[in-house]
């Protein structure tokens, strides 16, 4: 369900750019984001960090476009996320051998360690060049461009390495996950 409301923020947002213009839909995604916040902790009964730290970032991203009018603020917050995504799973796996991709999926995919620590970093190296990506076309493009690459881009290469990660993984699956799939 979680992953239903990470894209309606973005659809929300994509929507209200269409209808009226970046900074009604940056309100939209902050309002958004804060009610998915909401929601997670009248179920969890806990503010969960994750969402929580997403908020804080739409929040303080968003503010500062709505309060300067300048779209170059939610423009970055794409890169901030991303960033931090590919700084955490790197540190994660370099620093504490802890791969966060095993944590994710390693009860449902028993996989060698070293095979997990592979994914983490193509991840990390993933949302780093997605961060980059993101800068290159806010300032190399125009702002439709951009919201567009926002929605329909990074939906479709996230989706891209997904495929790409599952086809590296699949060779290495037990025989017995191998026949329940077919």
């Amino acid at each position: 369900m979680a992953n239903i409301f990470e894209f309606l923020h973005i659809g929300v947002f994509f929507v209200v750019y269409k209808m009226v213009d970046i900074y009604w839909a940056t309100a939209a995604l902050i309002g958004t984001t804060g009610l998915h916040l909401i929601y997670e902790w009248i179920k969890q009964k806990t503010m969960p960090k994750k969402q929580m730290a997403l908020f804080l970032i739409v929040l303080v991203m968003g503010g500062l476009t709505l309060y300067f009018q300048d779209d170059a603020f939610i423009k970055w917050k794409v890169t901030v996320v991303n960033g931090l995504f590919a700084v955490g799973i790197f540190v994660s796996q370099a620093v504490f051998k802890v791969s966060p991709m095993e944590s994710l999926l390693g009860k449902e995919l028993p996989l060698p360690k070293t095979l997990w620590a592979k994914i983490s970093y193509a991840w990390a190296a993933f949302f780093a060049a997605v961060a980059v990506l993101n800068l290159y076309v806010a300032y190399s493009f125009s702002q439709e461009v951009w919201v567009n690459f926002k929605l329909f881009g990074l939906m479709g290469l996230t989706f891209a390495f997904t495929v790409a990660t599952i086809a590296c993984i699949y060779p290495h699956l037990p025989k017995e996950n191998k026949e329940d799939n077919q």
